[in-house]
């Protein structure tokens, strides 16, 4: 089960991107876990900026964010797209406050901490000032492996992910909701957030796709959890996929090890001890997990545990599934600013 660890003296936080989907589960999580608070700015756009939060029973009116938003901040949470996160950078740290960033901007940059604090909490101590969130589904996979990795090292993964619509924010979940209603009344959608009717239909991750054959998206499981991991020789192969779920993504893996695979009953009693887990494992119901379960708690919910087949004595399956919007963002950076 995931346990916070909570600073010992309240902070001045700023949340930019405050009125997006992860912005709004930054809010929630910090109210769920009593993170202690002396002040909270919500800021956004100049589009949003005006609107109405509530955060701790008070109602917080919405900033616009500019260069100046982060004097006597602490720690300032951004989930606001890679060009923004880069424009106001140098503010947030001049300023003498801690960036974490969800977006990719500096995600694979050598002075940069890319976390998972359950994987590699020890990285956050060399932070100059910015500290990035990894991928949502780089996250919500290594909280599969790391478990077995620890005791069994890995020699490679080969992963498909089942990814929903909140990893594009509201409008892609509304554009999935809207296309959904469309083909049920047999009408025709034109979408506008992704390339294809995304109703009743599944495609592939909506990111460019480079001279190798691998999208971003898929690039990003493969580069970021390498660096989290600090091994660049685990062989890694993703297949990255929208599928048509509002909100928690799931993930199919396959490992093979360096010497031998744990056994089944290893496998599930090293997850079952990993904080941020919840083994969801019945055979004889055929009870695995399911975004439908995964979506709004903390964990990430894992099972399908069985021996690869196809690689007797070396390989390992299981499937997870974890909610985008908390595990794969706004809770793991928390987490993060707990830490700090």
């Amino acid at each position: 089960m995931s346990t916070q660890i909570l600073p010992q003296s309240p902070k001045n936080v700023a949340i930019a991107g405050a009125t997006g989907a992860v912005g709004r589960e930054f809010i929630s999580v910090l109210e769920k876990i009593n993170y202690p608070i002396k002040n909270i700015k919500l800021l956004s756009s100049k589009r949003s900026a005006g609107e109405k939060m509530n955060f701790a029973g008070e109602e917080i009116t919405v900033e616009e964010m500019n260069k100046d938003s982060f004097k006597g901040v602490d720690i300032a949470l951004f989930s606001a797209g890679s060009s923004i996160s880069k424009e106001y950078a140098k503010s947030v740290t001049d300023s003498g406050c801690i960036l974490i960033d969800n977006s990719s901007a500096f995600r694979m940059l050598d002075d940069v901490p890319l976390v998972v604090p359950e994987v590699n909490a020890e990285d956050i101590k060399n932070n100059k000032g910015i500290i990035a969130n990894p991928n949502c589904s780089t996250i919500i996979m290594l909280m599969a492996v790391f478990p077995l990795h620890q005791k069994n090292p890995v020699k490679r993964i080969v992963t498909s992910t089942y990814q929903a619509a909140s990893g594009g924010g509201w409008a892609v979940m509304d554009e999935l909701m809207q296309s959904t209603k469309a083909n049920i009344e047999g009408k025709a959608f034109v979408p506008k957030e992704l390339p294809f009717d995304y109703g009743f239909n599944l495609f592939s991750h909506n990111t460019p796709i480079g001279d190798n054959g691998y999208n971003q998206e898929e690039m990003k499981m493969v580069k970021e959890t390498q660096k989290i991991l600090h091994n660049n020789d685990i062989a890694i192969a993703a297949t990255c996929v929208r599928v048509p779920v509002l909100r928690a993504h799931c993930i199919s893996i396959n490992l093979e090890f360096i010497n031998s695979a744990p056994s089944v009953d290893e496998a599930r009693d090293l997850l079952k001890e990993f904080s941020g887990v919840q083994i969801v494992d019945d055979r004889e119901n055929n009870h695995f997990p399911m975004p439908i379960e995964a979506s709004g708690i903390f964990d990430c919910l894992v099972g399908r545990i069985r021996k690869d087949i196809s690689n007797p004595g070396k390989g390992l399956e299981l499937f997870v599934a974890g909610d985008q919007l908390l595990k794969g963002a706004a809770l793991n950076a928390v987490q993060i600013a707990c830490y700090l």
